[in-house]
């Protein structure tokens, strides 16, 4: 036990991009693409990310000599890494007890830009747990006023909060999140209030093609300093059943508390066993993210599912509370409890979740 929890501890200092965390946007009234070199969020840091982490994040920071990482080698080079490593219990009634060690991911990212503010090539590799995978690599060209921009390869598609925990039900259901991106192309607008992604794919998570339809995201949002507003849709057309799905989502600054909440209502025809019929199904979450001192934030989150809207009785909740911890730049503890609830005859559906995670990301 103090051995893997040495070697975590020396792997996240030595192996530490952070995931999104949009919370973090509505906190500071940035744009994602402010901390990220995906324009979306998620992934790789920019420069000015990287001094962020230092200077808004910690609650400690470096002497001015040893902040000055950017995650820049020369002008053309980036690199970043992320690691998460957790202490896990999960309590079902009348099941066995869990209470894993696990590294929960291992990650790293390198950009290549040979001509600054235009032409970049980005990497985002995962390494563990498990196989090694290509998340995301992709070319992009933009303007050189930021304006607009379009991209190709592998990437994440844009639809309502890049949120950090891909087991949120609004990530799960709608089946777009940070561990299924897709292979495509993608156009994007950014200037004033108004920011909007438009996005093709092949509509396979990543893999090979397989028929000849294709996969459709769009995405609007209206920005405020301290507020802000969007809706995502999503269509993919595929051979054995199309499946869409529509959000609405928005953020709000109240003082130290920053809210996020999203709505989504998905149509699925691919995963029902009668041809044709549609399976309809909604999630939502409401967050709040409470900044109680640099470097000390507590989030609570709500959560609802129903996974069937034409079956009755079969809707699910969860309810979370987190506390980061960032005692210096790019480490940080947290610890949370989650607590599941569904229909009765699925236990599964019916637990609690405590966790202690160590995450080092530069």
């Amino acid at each position: 036990m103090i051995r893997l929890i040495a070697a975590t501890i020396v792997l996240a200092l030595a192996c530490v991009g952070v995931q999104a965390e949009p919370y973090l946007a509505v906190q500071s009234g940035l744009r994602c693409a402010m901390c990220h070199v995906n324009q979306t969020g998620g992934g790789m840091r920019t420069p000015f990310g990287n001094q962020f982490a230092q200077t808004q994040l910690a609650a400690t920071q470096w002497p001015s000599a040893a902040a000055d990482w950017t995650g820049q080698f020369g002008s053309h080079f980036g690199a970043g890494a992320n690691l998460r490593a957790a202490a896990t219990r999960t309590e079902v009634a009348g099941e066995h007890q869990s209470d894993p060690l696990e590294l929960r991911e291992a990650r790293v990212y390198f950009s290549f830009t040979p001509v600054a503010e235009r032409l970049s090539f980005y990497l985002d590799q995962y390494l563990r747990p498990g196989s090694s995978q290509n998340r995301e690599a992709f070319v992009r060209y933009g303007a050189e006023d930021g304006s607009h921009y379009l991209k190709a390869g592998r990437f994440y598609l844009p639809f309502g909060w890049r949120l950090q925990d891909n087991s949120s039900f609004v990530r799960s259901q709608s089946a777009i999140d940070m561990t299924g991106p897709d292979l495509g192309v993608e156009f994007g607008w950014d200037r004033g209030p108004l920011s909007l992604q438009f996005a093709v794919s092949n509509g396979t998570y990543g893999e090979s093609e397989v028929d000849d339809g294709k996969q459709f995201s769009l995405q609007l949002a209206y920005l405020q300093a301290t507020w802000r507003v969007g809706v995502g849709g999503n269509f993919n057309d595929q051979d054995i059943g199309d499946r869409a799905a529509w959000g609405l989502f928005g953020g709000l600054r109240t003082g130290p508390v920053s809210w996020l909440a999203e709505i989504d209502l998905i149509e699925d025809r691919s995963s029902t066993s009668i041809a044709g019929a549609k399976l309809r199904s909604y999630a939502w979450l409401l967050e709040g993210n409470w900044r109680i001192a640099q470097g000390h934030s507590l989030k609570a989150s709500f959560e609802g599912l129903d996974p069937d809207r034409d079956r009755s009785s079969d809707g699910q909740s969860r309810i979370s509370a987190v506390y980061e911890y960032t005692p210096i730049p790019f480490l940080q503890l947290r610890g949370g409890a989650r607590r599941y609830d569904g229909p009765a005859q699925f236990p599964q559906q019916n637990r609690r979740l405590y966790f202690v995670e160590l995450h080092g990301f530069f």
